[in-house]
């Protein structure tokens, strides 16, 4: 007895439940409420880039081949020599004359003289190839210099589309291609 009830039982609740089953699948049941938006899609009519230029400045470095001047004071060569070697003879010319006291100022004006003899005779005898002489290199020069340029950006898209007959508009990140998903509001009238 227990066993037939319990089977019955079983039949019963299959047979309601396979009932019931039919009226809230897929959701188009009396009374079923959905929990979230429903979406379908729209032909799109027309989509236009929306563009913005902007300059950009790009950073170049620019180099050329320069030519440095400079200049150099020469000395006659030998200068050195004949300057120290006439300060000698004229330091033992001086000191042969005097006495005392006298004798060293004597030396000292000795001394003077003949480094200013041995000296003027350095630049007589180098006949022009002393004084200020101008020279030239090759230098690389770099600067850096900024160019602009014009850019395109693309800020989104205007796009036309037809849903249930009807036109829209609205401006979207991105090309939707041929087809735009739209989420459709559905409420109750009343």
């Amino acid at each position: 007895m227990m066993n037939y009830r319990f089977t019955t039982g079983l039949a019963t609740a299959a047979f309601l439940l396979g009932l019931a089953a039919p009226a809230t699948a897929g959701g188009h049941g009396y009374g079923h409420k959905r929990s979230g938006p429903v979406y379908d899609y729209a032909r799109v009519i027309s989509s236009q880039p929306v563009v913005r230029y902007v300059t950009v400045k790009t950073p170049v470095e620019e180099c050329w081949e320069d030519v440095e001047y400079y200049t150099v004071n020469e000395r006659p060569p030998g200068e050195g020599v004949r300057t120290l070697a006439g300060a000698v003879l004229g330091g033992v010319i001086g000191h042969q004359f005097g006495s005392g006291s006298g004798n060293d100022a004597a030396t000292v004006a000795g001394t003077i003289i003949g480094a200013a003899v041995g000296n003027r005779s350095a630049y007589r005898n180098a006949a022009g190839s002393y004084g200020v002489k101008e020279y030239s290199r090759p230098v690389t020069r770099c600067e850096t210099r900024y160019r602009n340029r014009q850019e395109k950006r693309i800020d989104g898209y205007d796009v036309v589309y037809r849903y249930k007959g009807q036109k829209y508009a609205t401006r979207m990140p991105h090309d939707p291609g041929q087809q735009l998903r739209v989420r459709v509001d559905i409420r109750p009238a009343g």
